[in-house]
């Protein structure tokens, strides 16, 4: 059976052992209460012996005796909402099925999983119904018990509210009613917090000050894209759709962190690092760019006069990019399984730790003009090479150069908005619209190469390769129409 994942969304009561539970029929939208149903449910918790999951909020049980017998694995998301990824029980009892390993692997890297906390927990539960007879929320009553290896058992009482149909008014409404019967909003996010207590390790917590440095503007900027790496690492695995993008992205964004800011941070060591991080990228690019050509050729077939396709052109062309597709996710999850890199994440965390600073740090409201100035003039280069430019594939060339460089504009003025506000927000607006033509530029010039392959294909195998020229020639017109468009814009650009 496939794993199934929902959102979780539920609130927590602490409750003495003599409280009894209060009438729920009268909440709104509750019809009836069914009658309760008793369980006793056994569920273990794994993690590393350093308990890197609950460091970061993350859950992975093995857990019997209800209506969702299984694995279960969960993600925090926003306040109260957490999502739950469920597999099947199979037949692996002591060790975590590698399925499940592999999905949190960003956080427990090759460390062993092991059991750390099992929890004995007789549950009766309550549905509150609509007047249809469907299950708007449940409410438990858990009398939990927590054994945790090397410590004498832990028992306590909570009631447990999970929105299941209903809307989250529910929960706002039910909140009084328990509370008016002794309730108290849970000291804990989860059983498993409370049972580890202060043996999970806290994370650094650090914020941006008021008044930052430059190299205090580097860390923010880079935390969040180290963070988004590993949001991002269990949607790749799981395959969720633009999660590729997404992760390429934060690579991309912190490659480009790691080069603006060289006047602060070392620089063989971030030239290491964005090493790595291109290697990454790499290894993830193929099945994203896969993934974009075949919406686009699957649009560009749809649009050509029915007359004017000649032969299977469509299928032709998404099942060699189907192939690539999955070739290159193959790759990308290969990638992921790599000692290469788990010495890149645990890299990454020493990296916001501890950045690998240098002297010129001074005050990021008087040197950050500098960093932008410095990638605007990178681009305006690569621009006048473009323009000089003897030949077309030489062109293509350099306007590929002036994306990439705007791209890193655009970057390092995102990472200025705490201090340039407006100003740099504006400028890496104008930053993303080059960007955005070229990459239209770009995108033609690899379907150009794309299409002229497998036209010589298509003739070899002794069909009809007009269409695939037609196409050919919307590309090239693609191509010259991003690059005109581009050329017009430019001198209307300019550095605040």
């Amino acid at each position: 059976m496939a794993p199934t994942e929902q959102l979780e969304i539920e609130t927590k009561y602490d409750v003495d052992d003599g409280a009894s539970l209060p009438a729920l029929h009268e909440l709104p939208g509750v019809a009836s209460v069914a009658q309760p149903v008793e369980l006793d449910l056994e569920a273990v918790y794994y993690d590393t012996e350093a308990l890197d999951l609950a460091a970061n909020k993350v859950t992975l049980r093995r857990r019997t005796g209800g209506e969702d017998d299984g694995w279960h694995i969960k993600f925090p998301k926003a306040a109260g909402e957490r999502l739950e990824i469920h597999h099947p029980l199979g037949r692996s009892v002591d060790n975590v099925p590698i399925a499940l390993v592999r999905t949190v692997r960003v956080h427990v890297r090759d460390n062993q999983l092991i059991p750390v906390v099992t929890l004995q927990t007789h549950r009766v539960v309550h549905k509150l119904l609509d007047g249809d007879g469907n299950v708007l929320a449940e409410v438990a009553d858990d009398r939990v018990t927590a054994t945790v290896e090397g410590a004498e058992p832990e028992s306590w009482r909570e009631w447990e509210v999970e929105l299941i149909a209903g809307e989250r008014e529910l929960l706002e409404a039910v909140d009084p009613v328990l509370r008016s019967a002794g309730a108290e909003p849970a000291a804990g996010p989860s059983k498993l917090a409370r049972a580890l207590g202060d043996r999970v390790p806290t994370l650094a917590d650090w914020e941006l000050p008021k008044k930052p440095r430059t190299s205090d503007l580097f860390r923010a900027y880079a935390g969040e894209q180290v963070q988004a790496i590993r949001d991002r690492d269990p949607q790749v695995r799981r395959d969720v759709p633009d999660s590729i993008h997404k992760f390429r992205v934060a690579t991309r964004r912190l490659r480009s962190a790691l080069a603006t800011y060289r006047p602060v941070v070392d620089r063989e060591v971030g030239d290491q690092i964005r090493a790595e991080l291109k290697w990454l990228a790499g290894e993830l690019g193929v099945a994203r760019d896969a993934e974009v050509q075949r919406e686009h050729f699957a649009a560009e077939v749809a649009e050509q006069p029915v007359e004017l396709v000649m032969g299977r052109v469509a299928g032709r062309i998404d099942d060699h990019l189907r192939g690539v597709y999955k070739e290159g996710r193959a790759g990308a999850l290969a990638a992921l399984e790599s000692e290469r890199y788990f010495q890149l994440l645990d890299t990454l965390d020493e990296l916001i730790a501890k950045p690998p600073l240098v002297g010129d740090d001074r005050k990021a409201a008087k040197q950050i003009g500098d960093l932008l100035h410095h990638d605007w003039k990178r681009m305006r280069k690569a621009v006048g090479r473009a323009q000089d430019a003897e030949s077309s594939a030489e062109q293509d060339h350099e306007l590929h150069e002036v994306r990439k460089a705007a791209k890193r504009l655009r970057y390092a003025a995102e990472s200025a908005v705490p201090v340039l506000g407006d100003e740099a927000s504006d400028l890496a607006a104008r930053a993303e619209e080059v960007q955005e033509i070229l990459g239209e530029h770009q995108d033609s010039v690899v379907s150009r190469e794309l299409l002229r392959q497998l036209a010589i294909q298509v003739h070899l195998d002794g069909g009809n390769a007009f269409t695939f020229g037609r196409l050919h020639a919307a590309e090239e017109l693609r191509g010259t129409r991003s690059r005109d468009t581009f050329l017009t814009l430019w001198p209307t650009l300019k550095l605040s």
